[in-house]
């Protein structure tokens, strides 16, 4: 998958209409870019709020260690482009979330645990668009989320207690992509309600698609598009490349021009979809869930 860039009206369309479509339960909380690229995802609103979140007020939160600004300044940003050599791995790589994800207003520092040492930051900013991640886990002032970064399923911990509250925006998904690398099937849940199943392509033997959680990273619109009209990027890399199309080897969902290849294995380890699937993905909120399984 190459770097698609994305600019005038074709992209501002493009933003417009997937932002125009983005849906949250009222219970509240790639290789793509090369260079000059530019980068759409669609922008939300007035998400501060988080009705809903359980809290455990008896359990008071751990503090988080202090970081200074020479500290923050030398730590890794977790990026699609990055790798966070010390980020603890996800435990439960084939689990299912509760659906809350997170929003940074501003960098948040992200720790190996709860009052551990800090690993990355977080931005509020992934290939242009607004930074959405999953939490896998939480505990009383902290979350912890998937990241966009190698190594495949690592994972940070942010701080949610004190003022650090007011600095993020949680809300909870009600959306669940799965993708089978075996059956070559993409399905979408909404509330556990099925909006579809699709026969897709997928990773090659020697190029396969990652396997395990991940999540919807950004929203891409080509401004001359060759293969795809637009292009989804996932918290995901391949283990087999380290780079394509002049980018860091990120995986991602995305169109194809020729129907005959669905149902084969034959990308570069993306997931090639029909386009009637990939007109509801393109509506589904950043930071939804994607798990994929063997």
């Amino acid at each position: 998958m190459r770097g698609p860039a994305g600019d005038g009206g074709r992209a501002r369309a493009a933003r417009q209409s997937w932002s125009g479509r983005l849906r949250w339960t009222a219970a509240g909380r790639v290789a793509l870019a090369g260079a000059g690229a530019a980068v759409m995802a669609g922008g939300l609103s007035g998400c501060s709020h988080q009705p809903g979140r359980q809290t455990a007020p008896a359990q008071p939160a751990v503090a988080p260690v202090r970081v200074s600004a020479a500290e923050l300044a030398r730590l890794p940003r977790a990026t699609t482009f990055a790798r966070i050599r010390s980020a603890p791995a996800d435990q439960a790589p084939f689990a299912l979330t509760g659906g809350l994800v997170v929003h940074p207003l501003q960098p948040q520092v992200l720790y190996a645990a709860p009052g551990k040492q800090p690993v990355a930051v977080l931005p509020a900013t992934e290939l242009g668009g607004p930074t959405w991640v999953p939490v896998v886990q939480a505990s009383p002032g902290w979350d912890r989320v998937l990241l966009p970064s190698r190594p495949n399923r690592a994972t940070g911990w942010i701080f949610t207690g004190g003022s650090e509250r007011s600095r993020l925006q949680i809300r909870r998904s009600s959306y669940l992509i799965r993708i089978q690398i075996g059956a070559r099937k993409l399905s979408v849940d909404d509330g556990g309600r099925s909006l579809g199943t699709w026969t897709v392509a997928v990773g090659a033997a020697g190029t396969p698609t990652p396997a395990g959680r991940t999540f919807l990273l950004a929203l891409l619109a080509p401004p001359r598009p060759t293969y795809s009209p637009l292009i989804l990027p996932l918290g995901l890399h391949s283990d087999a490349l380290s780079t394509f199309g002049g980018g860091p080897g990120t995986v991602g969902l995305h169109g194809w021009p020729d129907r005959s290849v669905f149902g084969h294995a034959v990308s570069n380890g993306c997931v090639r979809v029909p386009a009637a699937a990939l007109h509801l993905l393109s509506g589904i909120p950043l930071g939804t869930l994607v798990l994929i399984t063997r």
